[in-house]
C-alpha cells in the first residue's frame, strides 16, 4: 500500500514568502477552488484545485499558510 503524500515527510519548499492566515470564505468549483485567506489586515485569494481543497479538508474558520513564490513582485509606494 502506497503512502499518501500527505502521510509522508514534510515538503520542504524554496519559496521564502509564508505568510499565516485564516480562511474566510471558499468557493468549489467542478475542477477548481477559490479561497480567500486574510492575513492581518490584507487578503491573499488563491485558485487551487478542487481535489487539492477536498484533500486538505479546507474549511472557512482553518488557518493557512500562503506560500508566494513568484518571478515577478511589484511594490507600491504607499
Amino acid at each position: 500500500m502506497a503512502l499518501s503524500r500527505y502521510h509522508a515527510r514534510p515538503m520542504r519548499l524554496s519559496a521564502r514568502n509564508r505568510l499565516i492566515g485564516k480562511i474566510t470564505e471558499i468557493t468549489l468549483g467542478d475542477v477548481m477552488a477559490h479561497v480567500v485567506v486574510h492575513v492581518g489586515d490584507n487578503v491573499v485569494e488563491s485558485i487551487i484545485s478542487r481535489r487539492s481543497a477536498d484533500e486538505m479538508k479546507l474549511k472557512v474558520g482553518d488557518t493557512v499558510g500562503a506560500i508566494i513564490k513568484s518571478t515577478e513582485v511589484m511594490l507600491e509606494k504607499a
